[in-house]
């Protein structure tokens, strides 16, 4: 079959084809929806299904191929094409498409395809037929193996978040302003082994971290210094940073190694929820901040300084908690003298986080005291959900009912109030009636959930604990 796909992929794209034939359009012509027509024509061609490529496109990249310019990760394109020591993809879908790589990095319709050839021939190796080839579920492997990841964890965290984002859909304007979007619709993905890798999105590992409420996943060893801080090097520095990339390509990242130039943060922080991975521990140096690498720890956050969209109230928020915890710990000032950007480090040559960075909203947060949970009901289900009904647990927490239009479907949270950022009993459960009940519990830091299922034109009950207070309802917002 890959010999087929290669074989049927040179005539449809061919390097002596004029790309202009290449788009189905006259020389002359200009599509009204370029990035539109590309996802569709890539997915027809490659026989990949259309959604699944636009939200893994989004997930890398949020639709900008930053005008050919590489990832720190050397991903280019929308579909984020990687050539680096470790993963070659953008080589791959030159051979698969017959198309230049320079072309690749620079087209966006040509790196779409090129993005469609590589999944479609992951999902070949892996024996996905045509039947399979039409179920967006059975691509949960190759999707995985798409974000080029260190480990098993981590490539299960990649394929999450882009069926995550599948179920919740996609509206995305692209640098030129068109719209590109995606029906939410709910998948229950086929994770096949990767379904044994550890959850990051869930598993806490308090004893590894400095940080209660983030994962654990140690960045590779070569990328920082076995340290004693700080007994050796005091730490009066926090360093933030932008990744140009995204989570899981970030985590990744500074899992590989040895390379040429090494480098790690103490933390990484998503965008869509605020989640926070530790890759070094605080003692350690980091290799983030040239010079103050010894004084400082390092943030990196998900995203691209050039656009603005990473950066939500959601990273902010947990992102300023970190900041503020951290500042406690070491009594570093929280002022920006003592909180920089990784442009402000002396004789740095980044530009991070950037002329988008809200520093006033960021610093406003880091400087709020600790009375607030930097989460919100809506950034921990996920984007479209709206709560619709709320209930007291005493002084301990609130539980959550929200409701995704989009898709149907009911979400549950429960956000503590107190002991925040020290993990402590939480509970949020959501039955559908009819159906058997989905509960998150355990020990966190700062929420538990989201639980979600679908409940168009059925009735729910839904309820939580934090503390000794426990809420329950009764079946109600029927239909």
């Amino acid at each position: 079959m890959k010999a087929r796909l290669r074989r049927s992929a040179a005539l449809l794209t061919g390097s002596l084809i004029p790309l202009s034939l290449l788009l189905g359009q006259p020389a002359n012509a200009v599509a009204a929806d370029p990035m539109t027509d590309a996802f569709a024509r890539a997915a027809t061609t490659y026989e990949v299904p259309r959604d699944l490529l636009v939200t893994l496109a989004y997930a890398e990249t949020h639709l900008d191929g930053h005008d050919g310019r590489p990832s720190a990760s050397g991903g280019y394109g929308v579909m984020h094409l990687v050539s680096n020591p470790t993963a070659d993809t953008l080589e791959r879908a030159a051979t698969l498409t017959d198309q230049p790589v320079a072309t690749l990095k620079t087209d966006d319709a040509a790196n779409i395809a090129g993005g469609a050839a590589v999944l479609r021939g992951y999902a070949d190796e892996l024996g996905l037929d045509a039947a399979a080839r039409r179920d967006p579920a059975k691509w949960y492997p190759a999707v995985a193996r798409y974000g080029n990841a260190a480990s098993p964890e981590v490539a299960r965290l990649y394929a999450d978040t882009v069926y995550e984002l599948l179920a919740d859909g996609v509206e995305a304007a692209t640098p030129d302003g068109e719209n590109v979007t995606v029906q939410a619709r709910s998948i229950q993905p086929d994770r096949g082994a990767y379904g044994k890798a550890r959850d990051l999105n869930r598993s806490l590992a308090a004893a590894a971290v400095d940080y209660p409420s983030a994962h654990w996943v140690p960045a590779h060893s070569s990328n920082y210094a076995v340290s004693n801080r700080p007994t050796g090097d005091v730490i009066d520095r926090i360093v933030i940073h932008v990744a140009q990339g995204s989570y899981a390509g970030t985590i990744s990242w500074f899992q590989t190694g040895p390379r040429p130039n090494p480098s790690s943060a103490h933390y990484v922080v998503r965008s869509s929820d605020g989640d926070i991975t530790q890759m070094v521990r605080e003692k350690d140096r980091a290799f983030h901040a040239g010079t103050y690498n010894r004084r400082s720890v390092g943030i990196e956050h998900e995203g691209f300084v050039d656009n603005a969209s990473w950066f939500t109230d959601a990273m902010y928020r947990a992102s300023a908690a970190l900041t503020r915890n951290i500042a406690d710990r070491y009594g570093i000032p929280k002022d920006r003298t003592h909180i920089v950007g990784h442009n402000q480090v002396p004789q740095a040559d980044h530009t991070d986080p950037g002329p988008h960075w809200d520093w006033a909203r960021y610093m406003s947060y880091v400087t709020g005291g600790s009375g607030g949970n930097p989460h919100t009901p809506e950034s921990v289900c996920g984007s479209g959900y709206k709560v619709i009904d709320s209930a007291a647990l005493g002084t301990a927490g609130t539980v959550y009912l929200l409701y995704n239009t989009a898709n149907g479907n009911n979400c549950v949270a429960t956000l503590k109030k107190t002991s925040l950022g020290t993990p402590t009993a939480t509970t949020a459960y959501l039955e559908v009636q009819g159906k058997p009940r989905a509960t998150d519990s355990g020990s966190f830091a700062y929420y538990a959930g989201p639980v979600r299922a679908s409940a168009a034109d059925k009735c729910v009950k839904w309820g939580g604990k934090a503390g000794s207070a426990v809420y329950n309802s009764p079946f109600e917002h029927c239909g």
